[in-house]
């Protein structure tokens, strides 16, 4: 392994995936940027680390309705609403297109359209309802939950480049370096690192890995109706998967406290 290069695949993902400065001597090259995908979930470590730092700060002098808005801002802020736009775009175009060119065309409008606003608004509602219901239940769940949603999101969306097709014109496209190659088996399973390794520190284990079944039924779906709709998936659509098995997670983790 490669060091050098391995440090370039990961400050790659850093300046992709969120709006961290990154140092200018890095090596940012379309290889670089194909790569860093299985830095992808780690970069949920660096999300979610925000998330909590953001929530356990300003808990000390505010309830935890606000500190949970001030911890979710936090998050948006550092991602520079990446997958939310995606979410947003993606809501637009399914909910506004009927043909493959129709949806394709909405999904590249910079606007954000009824289907959008409304499928933001309410994707926030749900994640805010679901993390105040998990604090009240624990608050040492409701941080070790955020941990383990932002990275395990991350990787479920990311294996939809494994399996399906990009449909939109690819020189045109911002990933182009990413859409245009898959992961091996071995880097795979060094991303898939990053979302067992907080698992194997937070008892019970099974709990959060039982959670995540219907987070990823949740992408098995989504990745079939884009495949019937469109024949594949566009960036946008992995910004609405991400968000969606984020979301499912939260709420797998609390319908399971009901059990428990």
């Amino acid at each position: 392994m490669d060091l050098r290069k391995e440090r370039d695949y990961m400050l790659s993902a850093l300046m992709f995936y969120t709006r961290i400065p990154c140092p200018s001597w890095g090596d940012y090259t379309d290889e670089s940027l194909n790569k860093s995908r299985k830095y992808f979930p780690l970069m949920g470590w660096v999300v979610g680390g925000i998330a909590i730092i953001v929530y356990l700060l300003t808990h000390v002098v505010l309830p935890a309705s606000a500190a949970l808005l001030l911890s979710m801002a936090a998050t948006i802020y550092a991602t520079g609403a990446f997958h939310e736009d995606g979410f947003a775009d993606t809501c637009d175009a399914f909910g506004g297109g009927w043909t493959k060119e129709q949806i394709l065309i909405i999904m590249k409008d910079s606007r954000i359209g009824t289907y959008g606003t409304v499928g933001v608004a309410m994707l926030l509602a749900i994640k805010f309802a679901a993390l105040w219901e998990l604090q009240k239940v624990s608050e040492i769940l409701l941080l070790i939950t955020l941990f383990n949603g932002h990275p395990l999101s991350r990787f479920i969306a990311s294996t939809v480049v494994q399996s399906e097709d990009y449909v939109q014109d690819i020189d045109q496209s911002k990933i182009k370096p990413i859409a245009t190659r898959r992961l091996s088996g071995k880097e795979m399973a060094f991303s898939c690192l990053f979302v067992i390794l907080p698992l194997c520190f937070f008892a019970p284990m099974w709990f959060f890995v039982l959670a995540a079944v219907p987070a990823y039924l949740s992408r098995m779906y989504l990745a079939g109706y884009f495949r019937h709709r469109i024949g594949g998936y566009t960036g946008d659509c992995l910004g609405a998967i991400q968000q969606v098995c984020e979301v499912v997670f939260y709420l797998s983790v609390l319908a399971l406290c009901s059990f428990i």
